[in-house]
């Protein structure tokens, strides 16, 4: 363990010597697997925020908080009668892989109040690794910088049994990537091991009613032994992200018909986030009317709309030098706005679910990406009025049988037995590269 003092001021450090360049006097450093602060003594420290519909109380004393970071530790308890008036009961939000790319445009949307609302007090927890700590100070420290009055705290730590305790929403976004020569089979492994051990934290420690978002690939399979690894979390509270999918398939049915992204709606993405995804326009509408009667070009439909969709993020990769981020990030914030805000009236929406008890005749104990509906209360509940025909069931049936091989592939990993790895071909998508 390593225990140092530092100065009371800003300081110029080495960088290579320290892994934090500030902190107050009256606070000691430890680090030990985690980051915590804890202060001695200080003076009261007074400060108001005011927008059009946030008052944060005045004067009142700050109590310190194991585990946080810098001025998080300063952060005030709400008086009862200015948290009925004006505020929402904060909501704890963990994420790992919290010094990657997609998290640094994630986590100032979840600050500033775009996700869960203007109104909303809320806790970030971010899990890094050893090797990302120093990175991870850094996010913490530009949150510091931003001054969101509705972030009360944050705390920053490399162990999922602390960063994930109290959490009622976990966005799993830290994965490893597949590396050159590396097997799909091999990353379905590596980071079903990440997340059997991230799904055992989230059951020991974590809300019981936690709602769990795995975009870390491969996201259907890894959020399936996640759940696994957590008994004591519903099942229905697991998803797979492929809301980026379907923003790219609206995209591209949009510009085909020549309007506008929100005039495209009931897109659905079935399947696995893998190249057999498949995108659906039979039930797609434009302006409320079926997509196949707008336009008109089937095969466009069958061919290019949908290996465009199933191929965008390698196009982007080799345009961007790196795979998406930014929209990764946007679709996160999508997909979660979907649970905490009601359908608009006969729309959907795409998540990667749990299939048991589904009504498409979909094998079950998979993580399959269905369309859904949502009061806005974080449940879900899956859309029946659908319809299908050979072109779009062929395709389907082609995404499950992927998904049962890999389920066959991590079943060491899931408590139902040996693995036994058969997969059908090389689904990978470019971002897992």
């Amino acid at each position: 363990m390593a225990v140092a003092e530092l100065t009371p001021a800003y300081t110029t450090t080495d960088v290579s010597k320290s892994k934090l360049s500030y902190v107050s006097s009256s606070s000691r450093l430890s680090y030990h697997r985690r980051l915590s602060f804890q202060h001695l003594s200080r003076p009261t420290v007074r400060c108001s925020v005011t927008s059009n519909k946030i008052q944060a109380p005045v004067g009142v004393d700050p109590k310190p908080k194991p585990d946080c970071y810098g001025v998080f530790c300063l952060t005030y308890d709400l008086k009862a009668e200015d948290e009925t008036k004006s505020w929402k009961k904060m909501i704890n939000v963990a994420v790992s892989g919290a010094a990657g790319m997609i998290a640094n445009h994630l986590l100032f949307k979840l600050a500033s109040g775009e996700v869960f609302g203007p109104d909303q007090p809320i806790a970030l927890k971010l899990l890094g690794s050893e090797r990302s700590f120093g990175a991870l100070e850094g996010v913490a420290m530009e949150l510091e910088d931003s001054l969101y009055p509705l972030l009360r705290e944050v705390s920053i730590g490399i162990d999922p049994y602390e960063v994930f305790q109290d959490a009622e929403w976990a966005l799993l976004i830290g994965a490893k990537p597949r590396g050159p020569g590396m097997e799909r089979a091999d990353l379905l492994d590596i980071n079903g091991q990440i997340f059997a051990e991230q799904g055992k934290a989230l059951n020991a420690v974590a809300s019981p009613n936690v709602k769990v978002m795995v975009v870390g690939n491969p996201c259907n399979t890894n959020a399936l032994i996640c759940m696994k690894n957590a008994p004591k979390i519903p099942p229905k509270n697991f998803h797979a992200l492929t809301r980026l999918d379907e923003n790219r398939a609206k995209c591209q049915l949009a510009l085909k018909a020549g309007v506008f992204y929100d005039k495209v709606s009931n897109v659905t993405i079935w399947g696995n986030h893998s190249t057999t995804q498949v995108p659906d326009f039979l039930n797609a509408k434009i302006h409320g009317i079926p997509v196949t009667e707008v336009i008109r070009d089937r095969k466009w439909l069958e061919e290019e709309f949908t290996q465009v969709v199933q191929t965008r993020g390698g196009v982007l990769i080799k345009k961007w030098g790196r795979s998406s981020a930014a929209s990764t990030a946007v679709s996160i914030v999508d997909a979660i706005r979907s649970l905490v805000t009601p359908t608009p009236e006969g729309d959907w929406f795409s998540t990667g679910v749990y299939t048991n008890g589904n009504p498409y005749g979909i094998a079950e104990g998979i993580v399959f990406s269905m369309p859904c509906r949502s009061k806005g209360d974080g449940d879900y509940e899956l859309v029946k009025d659908v319809i299908f025909d050979d072109y779009l069931w062929k395709r389907i049936k082609k995404s499950e049988d992927e998904l049962l091989a890999e389920k066959k592939c991590v079943a060491h990993l899931t408590g139902e037995g040996i693995a036994v790895c058969d997969l059908p071909g090389d689904t990978m998508l470019p971002g897992e590269m």
